[in-house]
């Protein structure tokens, strides 16, 4: 599993690449933690299902994203 919940510090990270079974997982942990901070400066590829959980949990990951294409579209406006 590419998403984990940091014991110290209670951050959510995204580590490696992040596919579509990822979703739910991390949907999981949102809604058990829905102020945790989401670290995804480690990440690989992130599945769009992953970004639109966070999107749909109003979660603001840690930048810079790990994944570079997804990284490049943030840089220019963040949707919403």
């Amino acid at each position: 599993m590419t998403v984990v919940r940091h014991a110290d510090t209670g951050a959510i990270r995204l580590v490696g690449s992040c596919p579509v079974e990822d979703a739910e997982p991390l949907l999981q942990m949102l809604q058990a933690t829905p102020a945790a901070p989401v670290d995804w400066t480690e990440s690989g590829q992130i599945h769009t299902a992953v970004y639109q959980v966070l999107l749909a949990a109003g979660a603001i990951p840690v930048e810079p994203c790990g994944d570079g294409w997804l990284q490049q579209w943030l840089a220019h406006g963040r949707p919403g």
